[in-house]
């Protein structure tokens, strides 16, 4: 009896947690298509420009396209505070690519990782699509 008690909660608990990662999703797609912010397009973009200048083997790509979309969906949700309230979006902005170079540093060499900061551009700039990634 206890074990099936125990089994029906983790059930439970897994369903919720998938249900919390779908909402979240629809909540930065929602957020994405209200701002004009194209998760798909920039991420494809962006791995147009990674690739070649990290030299991304194909054992890195897809994890790489993963770390990039999953950042793009969470700034998405932060979006709309760029205007409203500066300090909080950067403040949150901030986080968000901290854990990005942390997620990269898990796939990329050290090189790769080195060479993915000197991208930075100086501005940003709608015309440079990494800027997506640094402001």
């Amino acid at each position: 009896m206890k074990k099936l008690f125990i089994l029906s909660a983790l059930f439970v608990s897994l369903n919720f947690a998938a249900q919390a990662q779908s909402i979240l999703g629809k909540v930065g797609a929602a957020a994405a298509s209200a701002s004009g912010f194209d998760v798909s397009i920039l991420t494809s973009g962006i791995l147009g420009k990674l690739s070649p200048a990290l030299s991304l083997t194909t054992a890195q790509k897809p994890s790489v396209t993963s770390i990039i979309k999953d950042f793009l969906v969470q700034k998405a949700s932060i979006i709309a505070t760029k205007k409203t309230d500066p300090a909080a979006y950067n403040s949150k902005f901030s986080k968000l690519a901290s854990g990005l170079k942390s997620n990269l540093g898990t796939v990329l060499t050290v090189a790769q990782l080195s060479k993915f900061a000197s991208l930075k551009p100086a501005t940003n700039t709608a015309s440079n699509v990494l800027s997506q990634l640094f402001y």
